[in-house]
Formats: structure tokens, C-alpha cells, sequence
């Protein structure tokens, strides 16, 4: 793990210089209190999310899958983007629009009911054979 950790510190360390070369100091810190800020309104509205996608989860709009997946983006986004650094920003706003994909596919798909309405087949018709024995053999 650490061997992935490590690598991945350097390159964020390296573009974040690079970029900060190109935008200056003044672009750098504005770039850094911009993403702090925008991460910390996400995390302080992470209740609203998670309760809104509870109800699209409990209405049948979204699987409870789908609801890990668009619940532990939402929260990766937000951490990554209160990190300082180029790389952690733009991996934030890709999990962010991995968040919006889902949430918006969650809302063009038609609710799905707890139960299935149609469970046998309409061309199958129930009949109840009722077999009464015939005059010879009942008096026997």
C-alpha cells in the first residue's frame, strides 16, 4: 500500500507545482481556498444527500448498490477536494460527477415496486377438477 501511497504524493506534489508555476501564488491560494471551501460545503451537506438518497432507495429509484456507490463518491469528493492539491481536486470533481451520473440515472429510471404484480402467466387459467365417483361403484 505504501508503495501507492508514495508515488502518488510526488505527483501530487509535482503538478501541483507545475500548475502553481503557471497561475501564480495569488491563483494557487485562491485555487486552494476555493476546493477547501467547496469540500467543506459538500461534507456539511452530505446529511441532505444521504437522507435524499435513502428516499430514492426506499421509493425503488435506486438499489441499495447504487446508493453505496453514489453515498461513498459523494464523501470521496468531498475529502479529496479539501486536500491541497491538483491531482486530489481533480480526482474530487471526477468523483463528484460519478455522484451526478448516478444520481441522474437514479431519476430517469421509473419506480420499482416492492412486489411483482405480474407473478404467474395472464394465458394460464386456474380450474379446480372436483371428482365425484361415478353411480356403480358408490354403492358398493
Amino acid at each position: 500500500m505504501i508503495f501507492l501511497v508514495v508515488p502518488l504524493l510526488f505527483l501530487e506534489l509535482y503538478i501541483s507545482l507545475k500548475i502553481g508555476e503557471n497561475i501564480g501564488f495569488l491563483g494557487s491560494v485562491v485555487w486552494i481556498m476555493l476546493s477547501f471551501f467547496i469540500g467543506m460545503t459538500l461534507l456539511q451537506k452530505s446529511s441532505y444527500t444521504m437522507m435524499g438518497n435513502m428516499d430514492a432507495m426506499r421509493r425503488g429509484k435506486i438499489d441499495i448498490r447504487n446508493f453505496k456507490n453514489t453515498s461513498m463518491a459523494y464523501l470521496a469528493a468531498a475529502v479529496l477536494l479539501i486536500i491541497p492539491g491538483v491531482l486530489s481536486d481533480f480526482l474530487g470533481v471526477l468523483a463528484l460527477v460519478y455522484t451526478f451520473y448516478l444520481q441522474f440515472i437514479a431519476k430517469i429510471t421509473p419506480e420499482q415496486t416492492k412486489f411483482n404484480k405480474n407473478k404467474g402467466d395472464d394465458d394460464v387459467i386456474d380450474v379446480e377438477i372436483i371428482d365425484e365417483p361415478s353411480g356403480s361403484n358408490h354403492n358398493a
